[in-house]
Parts: structure tokens; C-alpha cells; sequence
């Protein structure tokens, strides 16, 4: 079962949802980063449960705990190890599931594929492992922003209710300033509603989240198997609950035509940039030093607390009820692990960029 992401920045993640710990190995980490578990723990804080009325109310602190790589502030280029302890663990809630499959989740398919699971809160196919990545990619963050990279994402859709665009890039304030992480307050409280309301019913929703990155450079990302927008798509689904990834103008681009789609090019004070931006800052597979962005999508939380029609190991038909403490909307808690696995990606593209086309570059002046 692999557990490692990443070529040349890694991470390999380990833990289930509810045995005693988590956690991370980061390699690949340059030597001399200053680093600090406060640096961590923000970035955890942002996703951690228990937070608003609209998520689960699991209470975990999510403390994370730097076990080597770190001497005396700064990173030793040595493999970064991170520990964040399990504390408030209801296996009992998931008694009736041993034998259960639920539906749309990954029980059978695990339970097939390697003939054992550990059904207590989904195991290794929990979110919870999420909090490793999280915690793993605020590493990345950190030598990304001092590269003045920007990573914000945010909710621009709940069920059917959708956010206008905005033509700015929202500050962090703007999107932490309501509990559904959207930063249009007339949408985010409508929003919030809705997720009540189903919530009330026994019942989930999901939605959609954009994100957005300023500060890239040109050339991050390689034309065939490793396109930059290939990779980022891999990491957005191998999140719990996505089902859908577009870059870009996405799947609105089908209906332009060429001439409507294309970014033409001009002169923009001795820059070469694009005058529209519907590729989404990537061509070719290439970082092209315009905004990237691209839209993820999560589908209702599979739990629900409703009686669902399902069968047992034996391959019986009968009835399941969720039970444990569940998000009846996965999307803002995910923002933030959006924003993790962009870090992971961007950074592990930017190292791979330096060492075949800077360290390594030749010159024609010297040929």
C-alpha cells in the first residue's frame, strides 16, 4: 500500500482514525530552515474538528510534536518526523460496522482488496489521516512564502448555492472570517444555513472549493507524464470525498470557442504575459507565471444519520445507521488540506525544476 508522496520533497503519512497516533516522515527538506512546531500547528488549527456547529464535533487538539530533523530552530536536511496524538476516540460507535459495509465508503473495496480492516472511524481510508498532510505540507508553505508564493483557496459552492467571483485574491482574514470558509459573508451565511439544515435532517451536502496561487514562476511542471496539472489533480483526489478537478476554465472551456479560449500573448513591461487566463496559469503541462487555479470537488459526507439499505460480509441484505460524529459538510474543513497538498506539489515541481534546469543547466555561451 503505498504511503509516500512526492520525488524529490516527500512525505510519507502513517496512522489510522483511531489508534493512538498519526503522523508524518517529511524527506527531501533543505538544511537550515528555520522551523518551529508553532509553524505546524497553525496551519492544523485550520482543520482540526470540532471547531464551528457546522462540522463534526470530534474534539481532537491536533497537538503536533517535531520528533528529529530539527536542531536548535533549523531543519538538518535529516528526515523530518511529525507526531500528532489521538485522544478522543469512540471505537464503539463503529461496533455495528465490523460487519457492515456503509455505503459509499470504502469498507467493502478495503475489505475485499486486503481481506482486513480496521472499520473504527474508516481506518487508514479516514480524513483523519488528512491531519498528517496538513501538518507535513506547512513545511512546504513555509519555503514557498519566503519564494513569495500565495496558496488561498476557498468555498465558492454549497449544494446549489454558489458565491460570485471576485476579482481579488481574498486575504486569510477574509476567508477564516466565517466558519464555511467562503468570503462572500451574504453567501457564506446562506451557506452556513443550508448545512444546518441538513444537518437537522440526518442528511449532508457537499460542494466546491477554488484555489488560487499568485507568485509562481514560468517552468514548473514537464509537458508529458508529469504535467504540473496533472500532478495537482492526483493530489486533489487522492483526498477523501473528491470526485471532480478542473483547471482552469474546466469543463465551461468545452463550450468556448478557439478564439474565445485561447490567452493571447503581449508585452506587459518587458514581461511576456497572457491577456486572459482561461488555461489557468498552465500550458503545456508548464507553469506559465500567470495565477494558477483550478476548482476541486467533494461529495456529501457518506455518513449520514439515516437508515440505509446495505449488506453485511456475508453478503446479507439489511439496514445501517450511521452513528460517531461526522461533518454533515466535508468542503471547509477541506480548505485548508486543499491548500496542503498544492504546497506539497508545487514545491516537489519546484525542486525537481531547479535541480535538471538550474544546478545543472548548460549554457550555449560556453559551448
Amino acid at each position: 500500500m503505498p504511503n509516500t508522496f512526492g520525488k524529490v520533497f516527500r512525505i510519507t503519512t502513517w496512522g489510522e482514525s483511531h489508534g493512538p497516533a498519526l503522523g508524518a516522515v517529511v524527506d527531501g527538506c533543505p538544511p537550515n530552515l528555520p522551523l518551529e512546531e508553532s509553524d505546524l500547528q497553525k496551519e492544523l488549527d485550520r482543520r482540526r474538528p470540532g471547531q464551528s456547529k457546522i462540522v463534526t464535533q470530534r474534539n481532537e487538539k491536533d497537538q503536533v510534536k517535531i520528533l528529529s530533523g530539527v536542531y536548535q530552530g533549523r531543519t538538518t536536511g535529516t528526515p523530518i518526523s511529525l507526531y500528532i496524538s489521538n485522544g478522543d476516540h469512540q471505537p464503539k460507535a463503529y461496533d455495528e460496522m465490523r460487519q457492515k459495509f456503509r455505503p459509499s465508503h470504502a469498507d467493502f473495496t478495503y475489505q475485499t482488496k486486503y481481506g482486513h480492516r480496521n472499520p473504527e472511524g474508516g481506518g487508514r481510508s479516514s480524513a483523519r489521516e488528512t491531519a498528517a498532510r496538513v501538518a507535513a505540507a506547512a513545511i512546504a508553505r513555509k519555503i514557498l512564502a519566503s519564494r513569495g508564493i500565495e496558496i488561498r483557496a476557498y468555498i465558492t459552492r454549497i449544494h446549489d448555492i454558489s458565491m460570485p467571483p471576485l476579482a481579488h485574491l481574498p486575504t486569510l482574514e477574509e476567508v477564516e472570517a466565517n466558519p464555511v470558509r467562503c468570503p462572500h459573508p451574504e453567501t457564506a451565511q446562506k451557506m452556513e444555513e443550508r448545512i444546518l439544515e441538513v444537518r437537522k435532517e440526518g442528511d449532508s451536502v457537499g460542494g466546491l472549493v477554488l484555489c488560487r496561487v499568485q507568485g509562481l514562476p514560468v517552468g514548473l511542471g514537464d509537458p508529458v507524464f508529469d504535467r504540473l496539472e496533472a500532478d495537482l489533480a492526483k493530489a486533489m483526489l487522492s483526498l477523501p470525498a473528491t470526485k471532480g478537478f478542473a483547471v482552469g476554465s474546466g469543463f465551461d472551456g468545452t463550450l468556448l470557442r478557439g478564439s474565445e479560449h485561447n490567452d493571447p500573448f503581449h508585452n506587459q513591461d518587458g514581461k511576456i504575459r497572457t491577456r486572459t487566463n482561461h488555461a489557468g496559469g498552465v500550458l503545456g503541462g508548464i507553469s506559465s507565471g500567470e495565477e494558477l487555479y483550478f476548482q476541486v470537488g467533494f461529495k456529501p459526507t457518506a455518513t449520514i444519520i439515516r437508515s440505509q439499505a446495505t449488506v453485511d460480509q456475508d453478503g446479507h441484505e439489511t439496514e445501517l445507521m450511521g452513528k460517531g460524529r461526522h461533518d454533515p459538510c466535508v468542503v471547509p474543513r477541506a480548505v485548508p488540506i486543499v491548500e496542503a497538498m498544492t504546497a506539497l506539489v508545487l514545491l516537489d515541481h519546484w525542486m525537481r525544476h531547479q535541480a535538471q534546469c538550474e544546478s545543472f543547466a548548460f549554457s550555449q555561451e560556453n559551448e
